[in-house]
């Protein structure tokens, strides 16, 4: 097809990532622990300095045998330089509003905020082991939850010993918090 007839828009999708984005809420910092923060402009470095530059040569390479409609290594390096793109500038969006907040100079270390680790426990008695960390670095399987989630909120400026309500769509749960610990400085990178 002629390229005349086909839409590519530099920010086409910017604002769809895939299901593992998270929009912060209207009017919230971007925060981000130092380790998190490293995390995301080292994925920004190797997208910018390795990935790209080779999926440039690629299509540069299928470009030049011939017929492009029907090259696939053409087609799909296209493909791939958006998504590498799109990735980049989601990316320098995300570093540029950053609030980096370190964990190990919190004051209050009794009490759960950004960054804290928190070992509770549910009615059953179920013991779950959480690090509230930003929407971006969240890996709720490896016990990395976002600050903004339900569960976080729900221990936010909790104290050892207090028992908190979480209010789920299956109906209200109690937490009780068995231990609040903060990283020392030197566990920073993580």
């Amino acid at each position: 097809m002629n390229k005349a007839f086909v839409k590519e828009s530099d920010d086409e999708g910017d604002d769809d990532l895939g299901p593992e984005t998270v929009r912060l809420p209207a009017g919230t910092k971007n925060y981000m622990t130092t380790g998190g923060y490293k995390k995301l402009r080292a994925e920004l470095a190797r997208l910018m300095n390795e990935e790209r530059p080779e999926v440039v040569q690629i299509v540069s390479w299928a470009a030049s045998n011939g017929d492009r409609s029907e090259n696939g290594d053409y087609l799909y390096g296209k493909k791939r330089l958006r998504e590498i793109d799109r990735r980049m500038r989601f990316l320098t969006k995300r570093l540029e509003i950053a609030e980096v907040v370190d964990p190990a100079t919190q004051p209050n270390k009794d009490q759960v905020f950004f960054g804290a680790t928190v070992l509770y426990s549910d009615k059953a008695g179920e013991e779950f082991r959480v690090t509230i960390v930003g929407v971006d670095e969240a890996e709720p399987l490896q016990g990395k939850i976002s600050w903004i989630s339900p569960v976080a909120r729900a221990l936010t400026k909790a104290r050892e010993g207090d028992t908190v309500t979480l209010r789920t769509p299956a109906g209200a749960d109690e937490l009780d918090i068995l231990e609040i610990s903060y990283p020392e400085a030197d566990e920073q990178g993580d």
